[in-house]
């Protein structure tokens, strides 16, 4: 017994170690990242990786937040994500509600065309051809309709719809409440989980939107952030790009702007996903074991 025990010990203590090692070595590269953009250029060439900085300097942010732009910019993707996520998850929730009931008639077929745009989709020029004809070039809109419904996202809403029992819509139905009040009213509250992990599915795709901005915006005015910070680095890279969005007389640090970039992009990301992680993990689980 104290054999086993002794046994058990020694295993867990190895897994242990070797899970914080496999952790440190994924944390290790974004130390670096966010150590080499508070240090100096000449720190960073001279040593390569820096974890800890010996001189610090705030030349790269001094040089990203020099542009008057990045606060506008910063403002519109916050507005995308924001706004864009919401219509993601009222659209994807009305069409998740009713192909998760089995009385709906022809839930099957539009089902199997909901999965067909998973493995097949008309490619670029023809999605820039119909977002062009909508009449949605260089609007925020063009960045949140296409996309109005994730397929994926969708079925893991429409799993977790499935997992609430039906009893509980027979006993709204008996007192007399709709489809709409039972979506609202029971289904949707039941469901925080699953609407946390899609929600972070969403924003973290609207905030880390570019393509589809470099395709469909042309005013600068309406550039997510993701985009401005790719110009800025082709600026820190050697001039190339717009260099009026930037103040005159600024002379960039390259390699110390492009982590300054990689830190900003992906810190308010990290922010929110801490208060979403125990929905985000929990309607993950459900949606893929059960489903």
């Amino acid at each position: 017994m104290n054999r086993h025990s002794l046994f058990s010990r020694l295993f867990d203590g190895i897994i242990i170690v070797i899970v914080s090692l496999y952790a440190l070595i994924c944390l290790l590269p974004f130390i670096h990242i966010v150590a080499g953009s508070f240090t100096t250029g000449a720190e960073l060439l001279r040593k390569g990786f820096v974890l800890i900085p010996t001189e610090y300097s705030l030349e790269a942010y001094r040089y990203i937040f020099s542009t008057s732009t990045l606060v506008r910019s910063l403002g519109v993707t916050i507005y995308l994500t924001v706004v864009g996520t919401v219509i993601n998850v009222i659209f994807t929730a009305l069409l998740a509600y009713p192909l998760a009931r089995k009385d709906v008639a022809g839930r099957q077929a539009i089902l199997k065309l909901i999965l067909f745009t998973m493995l097949f989709n008309g490619g670029m020029i023809p999605s820039f051809l119909l977002v062009k004809q909508l009449g949605l070039l260089n609007s925020l809109w063009s960045l949140i309709l296409p996309g109005l419904v994730g397929a994926f996202i969708l079925i893991i809403l429409k799993t977790f719809f499935q997992q609430l029992p039906d009893s509980i819509e027979e006993s709204a139905k008996i007192d007399g409440a709709n489809d709409l009040q039972i979506l609202l009213k029971i289904v949707l509250p039941l469901s925080m989980p699953g609407i946390a992990t899609i929600s972070l599915f969403y924003a973290v795709g609207h905030w880390n939107t570019f393509m589809q901005a470099v395709l469909y915006i042309n005013n600068s005015e309406l550039w997510p952030i993701q985009v401005l910070l790719r110009q800025i680095i082709l600026m820190s890279s050697g001039n190339i790009g717009d260099s009026s969005i930037m103040d005159e007389g600024v002379v960039p640090p390259a390699q110390t702007v492009k982590m300054g970039v990689i830190v900003i992009a992906t810190v308010p990301i990290l922010l929110v996903y801490p208060f979403l992680q125990k929905h985000f993990t929990k309607g993950v689980m459900l949606g893929s074991v059960k489903g």
